[in-house]
């Protein structure tokens, strides 16, 4: 059986490391919003034959609106343009440019204004915050008829920490991309915090389940019942968290670069939530303990 609990405070001082590493990031650098949240102009053409590349696109376009914009692979033929606002007469320059590259069908055209982009943003804060609010009632609910040698509201306290730990590291990574390889956020980001913190919390619950059990069958040591507890554990949550990461790694690689920011944060959501689940919440129970 393996001892977890015995190397507690190394996993304290790596996850404070990179925990202090991704708010060092967010401070100084913050997360690349794309134009879902600070408003601009999207443009969806599909090509009819061979897609050009997105290199030969983006020389075409370059001249017409800068280099403020981006352009996505969608689909087998699909191009999705995003940029700053962009007015009708450029709309119909950008078309025009690209019809040059091969014959095509406009898909949509769109701008969404910056008023719409910072009312998702509060949304997206209201979304998490409340998540974790009813996280810290139902584990505090469930937990409720454990009392030796923690109160139930600690296991909140505990798997609250371990969402934290995930979530700010997962937006640590990006504010990180967003500097270096020009990574912007949108909305299936949101949607894949929102993924991870559920993913994260199921994982906890299940080892603070057993926990539980644990402590109504037997009257030994609170250490040693934790840690019989993550053993009998640590199967399901590898074989989860590897059985999803699997399908996960294939969309990174081959689902084009529409799903990427989506999938590399459930990725790293995921990894760090198995982690923070055996080597973050459980360790903190014992900690809370020994401080009762």
């Amino acid at each position: 059986m393996v001892d977890f609990l015995k190397y507690s405070k190394l996993y304290f001082i790596f996850s404070g490391i990179l925990i202090l590493c991704s708010i060092i990031f967010l401070i100084t650098w913050g997360l690349k919003a794309g134009i879902d949240f600070t408003g601009g102009s999207v443009i969806e053409v599909e090509f009819k034959n061979q897609r050009p590349s997105i290199e030969e696109l983006e020389d075409a376009l370059l001249k017409e609106i800068g280099n403020d914009f981006t352009l996505q692979e969608v689909g087998e033929n699909g191009i999705i343009l995003k940029s700053k606002e962009i007015p009708e007469e450029t709309h119909q320059k950008i078309i025009e440019i690209l019809g040059v590259k091969g014959e095509l069908e406009e898909k949509r055209f769109e701008t969404l204004g910056p008023a719409i982009g910072s009312e998702l943003q509060k949304s997206t804060i209201i979304a998490i915050v409340l998540s974790s609010i009813s996280i810290i009632i139902y584990i505090a609910f469930a937990f409720r008829r454990v009392s030796r040698p923690v109160s139930s509201w600690q296991y909140s306290i505990a798997a609250i920490i371990a969402l934290l730990h995930d979530i700010l590291i997962t937006c640590g990574v990006f504010a990180f991309l967003g500097k270096f390889f020009n990574i912007e956020i949108d909305i299936p980001f949101v949607a894949a915090l929102l993924t991870i913190l559920g993913y994260s919390i199921n994982d906890t619950i299940v080892v603070f389940d057993r926990c539980r059990e644990n402590l109504f069958k037997t009257n030994g040591e609170f250490k040693e019942i934790l840690n019989n507890s993550l053993n009998e554990t640590l199967a399901r949550s590898f074989f989860a968290s590897f059985t999803t990461l699997f399908p996960l790694f294939a969309m990174l690689f081959f689902g084009g670069e529409s799903l990427f920011s989506f999938v590399l944060a459930l990725i790293i959501g995921i990894s760090f939530g198995a982690y923070s689940s055996i080597f973050i919440a459980t360790p903190l129970i014992l900690k809370f303990a020994k401080q009762s």
